[in-house]
């Protein structure tokens, strides 16, 4: 799949590859959700109304002049005054997102706004949320209302009523900030329905954004060669597979490899794991860094498995939104489901948020040929395994039990498989 490069691709193309990327995530309807881009000259390029969200071409995009003059086939959307009004109160903003994914529309229908504090990365992505008050949707009264929300500062905002609207300084800061935001109310819902939600103070993500430690120094050289190129492209070809099954937003999600010895290849920060590419992969060799990249803030996390245990020789830490349910909640996430997630996974362990860094050495050694995933709550999961692509099963098993037990609570008591039950499973399967 090409890449999405906001500075080379046409305003068109931009615009067609994310409304399909909504679509698809099922985040909008055929009907629903509109999305622009300003360019340099006060042109606005904006989907048209009226036509199919799932089939959209470039052809189709409408080009709004600054002289108000509308070029292209069709109308633009309805919403268009909005968009409008937004840019005028926000000359740094130059791409808006509308849209009405499920998990934000039932924060606008009960009238809040998602606490972004239930991840660190949430608050980071999306900051602070405003909220416009409900009006006719395609009005200029509307408009009104959300510009004066952006005029605040927010650059996201909840439409009562409504869905949201995003904006950022191109378009894949938007849907990146659009993503995570409908993630962290979709991951509220969920530990709601298995439990209680519990957020961070900004003390606890301020404590721990100051543990991060400082990046790794650059090597002088670097080599290529055919093993590790291969590797490159098993982690490349995974992320975007774990993003297209809903296990990885365009904000998070760390993929590494052990390559040799204690060398590993590991995934780029800042890089929209939907578009990772072979050339982002970044080497870690002799405890230094490929020139030129900064890999994953979980680095040293990564680092420290690979030196505490031989078995391990991939590892995946990312939020699935059914697994984070229970690591933001007092909820345990228990995989006594049916016997293939027990095999595959053990009891999963969870750890206090916080310690990620200071104390990775200990984290590290909590794992083990028994215990393969470990939950750090309200942070992530991490799942390790020898080849990657059974880690990544393993990963697939675990949301799949979770996504089992938060369907399975509304019906009534959840019934795992018993303690003989698991001791006959341990003898059969795990004896050696």
């Amino acid at each position: 799949m090409a890449k999405l490069n906001t500075i080379l691709q046409h305003p068109r193309d931009q615009i067609t590859e994310i409304i399909r990327r909504i679509y698809v995530a099922k985040m909008t309807t055929t009907s629903g959700g509109n999305i622009s881009i300003i360019d340099d000259d006060g042109d606005i390029w904006v989907t048209p109304s009226a036509i199919d969200k799932g089939s959209l071409q470039r052809k189709d995009i409408v080009c709004v002049k600054k002289d108000g003059t509308v070029k292209g086939h069709h109308k633009p959307s309805s919403e268009f005054p909005f968009h409008k009004a937004i840019y005028e109160a926000r000359p740094d903003i130059r791409a808006v997102i509308h849209a009405h994914p499920p998990a934000l529309v039932s924060f606008s229908i009960v009238r809040k706004l998602p606490d972004t504090n239930i991840i660190p990365q949430a608050k980071h992505v999306c900051g602070p949320i405003g909220y416009a008050e409900y009006a006719i949707p395609g009005g200029e009264e509307l408009g009104e209302k959300i510009a004066a929300e952006f005029k605040k500062g927010f650059n996201a905002v909840i439409m009562e009523n409504h869905g949201t609207v995003l904006g950022g300084v191109d378009l894949k800061d938007a849907y990146v900030r659009f993503e995570t935001m409908e993630f962290a109310a979709r991951t509220i819902i969920n530990a709601r329905t298995v439990g209680e939600p519990v957020f961070l103070t900004d003390e606890q993500i301020q404590a721990f954004e100051s543990q991060i430690p400082a990046d790794l120094p650059e090597m002088e050289k670097v080599e290529h060669p055919a093993d590790e190129l291969s590797i490159r492209r098993n982690i490349s070809e995974l992320v975007r597979r774990a993003c297209a099954q809903g296990l990885m937003i365009s904000s998070y999600g760390t993929v590494s490899v052990r390559w040799r010895g204690n060398d590993f290849l590991i995934t780029p920060r800042n890089v929209p794991r939907w578009e990772m590419g072979v050339e982002d992969i970044i080497q870690i060799r002799g405890g230094k860094r490929e020139p030129g990249k900064l890999p994953s803030r979980a680095i040293q996390v990564h680092a420290q498995i690979y030196r505490e245990n031989p078995h391990v020789n991939s590892i995946i830490l990312t939020q699935p939104p059914h697994i984070m349910a229970f690591g933001v909640s007092n909820a345990r996430l228990d995989v006594r489901t049916i016997p293939e997630s027990w095999i595959f996974l053990q009891d999963i362990p969870q750890v206090e948020f916080g310690n990620q860094f200071d104390q990775a050495g200990s984290l590290a050694k909590l794992f083990s040929p028994n215990t393969p995933a470990i939950i750090i709550q309200n942070d992530s999961i991490i799942v390790t395994g020898d080849k990657l692509l059974q880690t990544f099963d393993r990963l697939e098993v675990a949301e799949f039990s979770a996504r089992s037990l938060i369907m399975g609570h509304p019906l009534g008591e959840l019934v795992p498989i018993n303690s003989a039950q698991i001791e006959d499973l341990r003898k059969k399967f795990l004896s050696n």
